[in-house]
């Protein structure tokens, strides 16, 4: 290689060039809706606080888009620590915004801007960007260009002293987007949206044309259950439309006073879906706010026909056969909400699950056995869908040889006989086991505890593996003989759709995990090929943070190593929590987690993570070579030379 790597190589990008360098990082780029979007939700976070009453869009000729608003405006005065004006530091710096500090309410109680990062976003991939800013008597202008200042801050009118507002207008640069257009159909539903959740608001979107102006306008006097009715496109639902909405109102150990939701549900006889938003944001791609919501509605409808007796001999409800046919939009409203990516499509905060489901599920009760009969046609709906899915799932018959294989006895098996649904966790140690036993879902969640470290399989024939009982059991849990890699493996005696790996979050935790990957991938490698092994990430560390009056009550967060410990922290600073007034403790295995502990943070498939384990068909030659280097006996050379060579490449906390 010709190529010089040293010092000078290393290049430092600074302001909005990190945006610029990589853009896909920071927005969508099909087309740039997305960060007129950003804008859009900035006019709905001062709607939100009550500050606007008017959120007006406008697609222009030329092809720029304004946003304008009536709320509070961007304050024009000098920051008190950066010595520049604040309205220059929220376009051209990243992190740098009015919703971070949440301390005693702050600027924004509730936001769906968090990070700082989205307006910078559109101004740094814009050609021009311009803003007014009418605040304190003053109209002010600014304007930029590539996300550089071309026209500085300056007072350019008059305006009354209760007048507020700002305006922003957009000239998106089409270089760093597939296409340079809009999409319009994604403009108008985030507007309607937006018109559904904040009643009162009113929305516009102007379209600008040679032959005159095409003006549309949204409004809602039934607000979620209206907009539902709208969706539906006419189809008629089994059971009238139901609408509700449930919020914090008084001090509560857990989350804070306006967090809550607003929903409307109805259920049809064909596959349904529905939108979420948290604190107006789109969640296109759902997450636990929506899973409390499929977790409160089960409850309630499993209440209502346990009451009613309506469930058949045999028969029995999962949360898919109730939700699979609602149709729905939930709007969530969260102090503090964590999404997957700047895009925000997917919420993961692990307390909005708790705080939806406990919400919904008494008012939807309530409904239910308020309105008896749309009730028992919902149940009868549901139960139909249960018969259904009972129908389609293979019983398996627990044989082995002539006789019936006896499961072994430390085995905690689940009710279900969906293999698909079905999940074994092998747990290390028995006081781990024994939380893990009551955290999970005996549903279809089943346990398996481990003594100590399994036998290194990778040199063992087959047919001496049952020798140890560790693997014995194993094998005949899972329901699976083992078998040599490429081998035609008999897979129809399986049990488990999901078989999880559950060891310490330690260096320990970690060599047990090598010792059963290695198992699998030697003996059981259809399990591996098949997509059926998985690794359970418990959090290493527990941060517990202490309330702040009664905005903010006190909360835990987890992290799966120093770096997101690190990350939290700084995000903690952020919010205005005083240095060193959280406390942080290491978890040194499972069994000192509580078993509502290990279920938020490792079983509960909305709020775990759980990473499938898969061999690359291209380098199947590199990992049975690494794996012969590591586990072989007869490698100590190789495994030194190895270590002295990759060592330092190991991060391990010990």
């Amino acid at each position: 290689m010709t190529q010089q790597y040293d010092e000078s190589s290393v290049r430092v990008l600074k302001g909005l060039e990190p945006v610029k360098e990589r853009p896909g990082m920071y927005t969508r780029t099909t087309d740039p809706t997305h960060i007129c979007q950003e804008v859009i939700d900035n006019a709905a976070d001062e709607a939100l606080g009550g500050y606007a009453r008017k959120i007006a869009v406008t697609v222009h000729l030329d092809g720029s888009l304004s946003v304008e608003d009536d709320g509070r405006g961007i304050p024009v005065g000098l920051h008190p620590t950066e010595g520049v004006a604040v309205v220059e530091l929220v376009f051209t710096r990243l992190h740098a915004g009015g919703k971070f500090n949440k301390k005693d309410g702050g600027a924004y109680a509730f936001s769906g801007g968090l990070h700082g990062v989205g307006v910078s976003v559109t101004n740094a991939l814009s050609t021009r960007l311009e803003v007014e800013v009418k605040r304190e008597g003053g109209v002010y202008r600014m304007a930029f260009s590539g996300g550089d200042v071309v026209e500085a801050l300056a007072r350019v009118g008059d305006c009354g002293a209760r007048t507020s507002g700002t305006r922003v207008r957009v000239w998106p640069d089409g270089r760093y987007f597939e296409s340079p257009r809009y999409s319009m159909p994604e403009l108008e539903r985030l507007l309607r949206a937006k018109a559904v959740l904040l009643p009162g608001v009113a929305v516009s979107l102007v379209l600008e044309r040679a032959g005159g102006d095409e003006v549309k306008a949204w409004h809602y006097p039934d607000g979620l259950k209206s907009y539902l009715v709208e969706l539906c496109n006419g189809d008629e639902p089994v059971a009238p439309f139901f609408a509700g909405e449930a919020y914090i109102s008084g001090e509560h150990e857990q989350f804070a006073v306006g967090e809550g939701a607003q929903w409307a549900l109805a259920w049809f006889e064909e596959a349904a879906g529905g939108e979420s938003y948290v604190n107006l944001i789109p969640t296109s791609s759902g997450g636990t706010h929506e899973a409390g919501m499929r977790a409160g509605v089960y409850e309630a409808v499993k209440s209502f026909v346990d009451h009613h007796n309506l469930l058949p001999r045999g028969v029995k409800l999962m949360a898919e056969d109730v939700w699979s046919r609602v149709r729905y939009v939930l709007s969530a409203r969260v102090l503090d909400p964590q999404f997957q990516g700047q895009t925000k499509e997917k919420l993961t905060s692990r307390d909005a699950l708790k705080l939806i489901s406990g919400l919904t599920r008494d008012p939807v009760e309530l409904w239910l056995n308020q309105n008896v009969e749309a009730g028992k046609k919902i149940a009868e709906l549901a139960i139909r869908q249960a018969q259904s899915r009972l129908k389609s799932v293979k019983k398996v018959e627990k044989k082995k040889g002539s006789g019936v294989a006896v499961l072994p006895g430390k085995l905690t098996d689940c009710e279900s006989e969906d293999i698909l649904r079905n999940e074994l966790f092998l747990v290390e140690g028995d006081s781990a086991g024994g939380s893990a036993k009551l955290a999970r879902d005996k549903e279809y969640q089943a346990i398996l505890p481990l003594r100590g470290k399994v036998l290194n399989s990778w040199e063992t024939d087959k047919d001496q593996l049952f020798s140890n009982a560790e693997i014995h059991d194993m094998a005949v849990a899972i329901g699976v003989d083992p078998h040599a890699p490429g081998e035609a493996a008999d897979l129809s005696g399986l049990r488990y759709g999901k078989i999880a790996i559950l060891s310490d979050a330690d260096v320990d935790g970690s060599h047990i995990q090598v010792l059963l990957l290695t198992l699998f991938y030697r003996h059981f490698s259809a399990l591996l090929n098949g997509g059926h092994i998985f690794v359970a990430q418990p959090p290493l560390f527990r941060v517990d943070v202490p309330g702040q009056g009664k905005v903010r009550p006190p909360k835990k967060l987890y992290a799966l190593d120093e770096a997101e410990l690190e990350a939290i922290l700084e995000r903690l600073r952020s919010e205005g929590v005083r240095e060193n007034a959280w406390g942080i403790s290491r978890f040194k295995g499972l069994g000192e987690m509580n078993p509502e502990q290990l279920k938020d943070t490792t079983m509960h498939p909305d709020t775990r993570r759980l990473s499938r384990v898969q061999v690359r068909p291209q380098g199947e030659d590199d990992t049975r070579r690494l794996f012969g280097m590591l586990m072989g006996k007869g490698e100590a050379a190789g495994r030194r030379s190895w270590m002295e060579a990759r060592g330092n490449e190991v991060e391990v906390d010990i």
